[in-house]
């Protein structure tokens, strides 16, 4: 699952690298994204997009997910127990409910009124930060059940909660990449290859003929 203002695209080394280890991937576009670009974003229709996901899938799959995507990721596994193998979540260890939260949501709706800063794409920005206003990674991974791996690049701003997510999730597998920033996975994919090898192996996912 991907991050905001980006799409199923950004996945192409780690699809093409799970490929050649047979294994299956579904890489999706959110709501306001790629091919889905035309429709509003909202957290309902995220959390909708990934359960149709997981289900066009055999067993329970490893669920990766990238800073938007990754929020959307835990919030669903945390209710789907039953659903999910694992989860992988990049670019999202923040809490990013509270006063912070509303001073940009309103200051990037401002700004793409007055500027049309980041032209017409800007609007599913605003629609994520409305989506997004009081939810809680902290309580969704409090009731995941689901083994959990962590990656981040070193340099990733949204990595500022790291502490209260191993501690919400004390069983959680972290790996900071150093060099790399927010989309760890476009700046480090071999890295990022690395822990989804891992995951797939310590879950013991199946491999395709």
């Amino acid at each position: 699952m991907h991050g905001t203002r980006t799409s199923s695209a950004i996945w192409t080394a780690q699809t093409a690298m799970l490929s050649s280890h047979g294994h299956r991937s579904v890489a999706i576009d959110l709501p306001g994204h790629g091919k889905r670009s035309a429709e509003r974003f909202t957290f309902e229709g995220a959390l909708a997009a990934i359960d149709l996901a997981v289900r066009s899938c055999d067993t329970p799959p490893l669920l990766v997910g990238m800073s938007l995507g990754g929020y959307a990721s835990l919030a669903y596994a945390s209710t789907n127990h039953d659903c999910v193998a694992g989860v992988v979540l990049a670019g999202c260890s923040t809490q990013i409910k509270g006063k912070p939260l509303g001073a940009y949501r309103q200051v990037s709706g401002l700004l793409n009124r007055a500027l049309r800063v980041g032209g017409d794409s800007w609007d599913v920005v605003t629609d994520m930060l409305t989506a997004m206003a009081g939810y809680s990674p902290l309580g969704d991974l409090a009731l995941l059940r689901a083994p959990l791996w962590l990656i981040n690049g070193r340099r990733d701003p949204l990595r500022l909660d790291e502490w209260r997510y191993l501690r919400a999730a004390p069983l959680a597998r972290l790996t900071v990449v150093a060099g790399a920033g927010h989309d760890v996975n476009l700046h480090a994919p071999d890295a990022f290859n690395r822990v989804l090898l891992d995951a797939l192996s310590v879950l013991a996912v199946p491999v395709h003929a």
